[in-house]
Formats: structure tokens, sequence, C-alpha cells
């Protein structure tokens, strides 16, 4: 299987391209987390999803929103799939560049590798928070996150 952290190798062609931008929130660090997904084909948001984890890091709810997005995914290919998130540290750790050394996040890229094995290629991609999936993916958390506090506060 090949990851591809570097766009300038292999580019999906239109006909091809699904792409998965993820994006986590907490509110604290750690503090009340959410993740989220916006899946894009052929250039169009075909799906995207949030979810509330509790209380958590950053970087747990970044993993989530790969993790739930990758799920997702296989609705909409098995085949190449683009993986692309604001979280430098995610990016590196599940393309080698970083070692993981905190087991709970080890977990977490485990969980991610079993879920890649459904697609045929998986690349992972480092992208600008002001990318403007990134900035709906970050919406999307942020509305989840304040849904919550809502509900506790009623």
């Amino acid at each position: 299987m090949m990851q591809r952290d570097r766009p300038e190798e292999a580019p999906m062609t239109a006909t091809d391209a699904v792409v998965l931008y993820t994006d986590g929130a907490s509110r604290g660090n750690p503090g009340d987390a959410a993740w989220a997904y916006v899946i894009v084909r052929g250039g169009a948001v075909a799906a995207s999803s949030s979810g509330y984890i509790g209380t958590a890091t950053n970087n747990v709810a970044e993993y989530h929103a790969v993790i739930n997005g990758l799920r997702a995914a296989q609705a909409f290919t098995q085949g190449r799939l683009k993986v692309r998130s604001d979280s430098e540290l995610v990016v590196r750790q599940l393309t080698g560049r970083y070692r993981i050394t905190k087991e709970h996040l080890a977990d977490l890229a485990d969980e991610v590798r079993r879920l890649m094995r459904n697609f045929s290629e998986v690349g992972f991609e480092s992208v600008p928070r002001e990318h403007p999936c990134i900035q709906l993916a970050d919406r999307l958390c942020n509305e989840r996150l304040d849904t919550e506090r809502r509900g506790r506060h009623e």
C-alpha cells in the first residue's frame, strides 16, 4: 500500500478524486472535544459529519476525525483516497515521518491503518487551516461543541 504525503506525487484526476478533509477540536487540552470530516468527490462536497467524544486532547480529536472519515469514505471509493488535515502531527505520524511515542495515539494510528486496508491507496497531506474544506470541518466541530454545551446547560 502506498502512502503519499507530498502533493507533487501522482496527482489524482477529477474522475478518481475522492478527498477526505478532517479536523478535530478540543476546548481545553484536554477538554470537550469533537471531530468532523468533509468528503469531496468530483470537486463537490459529497458528505460531512461531526461527533462529540467527551473530554480529550486535540490530537485525539484529530485522530477520531480521520478514523470516522475513513469509515464514511468507504461509501464513495475503495480506490484512491487523499486525506487532508491541518494537523501536521497526525499527518507526519501516519506517514512515518514522526514516531508515535504515546500509547493512546499509537492505538488510534493502528485503527487508521486497519481502515486504510479498505482502499487501494491512501495518501496523507497537511493543508493550512485556511483551506475552505478544513474551515468547514472546523465549523462543524465548533457547532457540535456548542450543541453539547447547550444541552448540558438546559
